[in-house]
């Protein structure tokens, strides 16, 4: 009964941060602009948003006064850090200063998967080959998607797409990591620390990249929601849900997250959405919905063998 309480809590949780999440992709395109009216760098966007989010951890970490990881918890803190403060914002922000919010969602609708098999991987489950056969599946429908949407002339993967793909592998390595870390400290304090972690690389960072040009007030704006929300505050209740009900079943919550992120780049925006993105979406979403449904097992507990008996020196 315990067990299913705190699964519906942490969907619910999980549910809130992927709603935050679904905003960042338009608001990052907010803050970037477009390649005929660029706005902040895209660098500057990744690197910013994290120096504000880690001075607020550094308060919130005082406030509470959260105790120093422990020694063996630093190398998944470094993890952590290096998929969700510096891969993901990185590669999203560069990428958004070329292609649209809805191609970027489109792309990144693979996630789910992506972060369920790093999960197995982490874990050492053994998932199904009808596992693997959804996530090949999957994959491939996004590579022809980037195709398809290729500039005339220019058949092939952009620049922005391969960026968008090495996204996907930082935030599922850097959600994986924060999740199981998050069984042994507090959930908040974990997205906190990954974020202190960073503040050597991201502050000098942030200062080498300041735009030379002015910029519209609205890509300020953007900026304070990814540093406030989609770097900070999405982590406390996305982390806490995965550590709730588990990293596997929980994150199917992120199905909905395209979908949400595509409607608001229209609102927000004022980007189109055509029947190509929406189909490769949903054809994407219906790839991860069978992945969930096929087995992964653990790997079987390794029996201790006894230990051979001493002959007895006695007569």
């Amino acid at each position: 009964m315990k067990a299913d309480a705190n699964l519906r809590r942490g969907f619910w949780l999980a549910l809130v941060g992927v709603l935050i999440f679904s905003i960042t992709l338009p608001v990052t395109r907010l803050a970037v602009g477009t390649p005929e009216d660029p706005q902040l760098p895209g660098l500057f966007v990744a690197l910013a948003r994290a120096v504000v989010a880690a001075t607020l951890s550094a308060l919130y970490l005082l406030i509470v006064r959260a105790p120093w990881p422990r020694p063996e918890q630093w190398r998944a803190l470094i993890i952590i850090s290096l998929g969700v403060v510096l891969g993901f914002p990185v590669c999203t922000s560069i990428a958004l200063q070329q292609v649209e919010a809805v191609h970027a969602s489109a792309i990144l609708g693979v996630l789910p998967l992506a972060t369920a098999a790093m999960a197995a991987l982490l874990h050492r489950q053994r998932p199904s080959p009808g596992f693997w056969l959804c996530a090949v599946l999957g994959s491939a429908l996004v590579v022809v998607y980037a195709y398809l949407r290729s500039p005339p002339g220019q058949l092939g993967l952009q620049a922005a797409d391969l960026l968008l793909l090495m996204a996907v592998l930082s935030a599922s390595m850097g959600y994986t990591w924060g999740a199981r870390l998050s069984g042994h400290m507090p959930p908040e304090q974990v997205i906190c620390w990954a974020l202190v972690v960073a503040l050597p690389l991201t502050l000098p960072g942030s200062w080498l990249t300041l735009p030379a040009h002015p910029v519209r007030p609205g890509a300020w704006i953007g900026l304070v929601y990814l540093a406030v929300f989609s770097m900070w505050v999405g982590f406390f209740f996305w982390y806490r849900g995965l550590a709730l009900g588990g990293t596997v079943r929980v994150s199917q919550v992120q199905l909905l997250q395209p979908f949400f992120s595509m409607f608001f780049a229209v609102m927000l925006v004022d980007e189109r959405l055509d029947g190509l993105t929406l189909g490769f979406a949903a054809a994407v979403l219906v790839t991860i919905a069978l992945g969930r449904k096929m087995s992964v097992s653990a790997p079987a507990p390794e029996v201790p063998r006894p230990e051979p008996v001493q002959p007895s020196l006695k007569k």
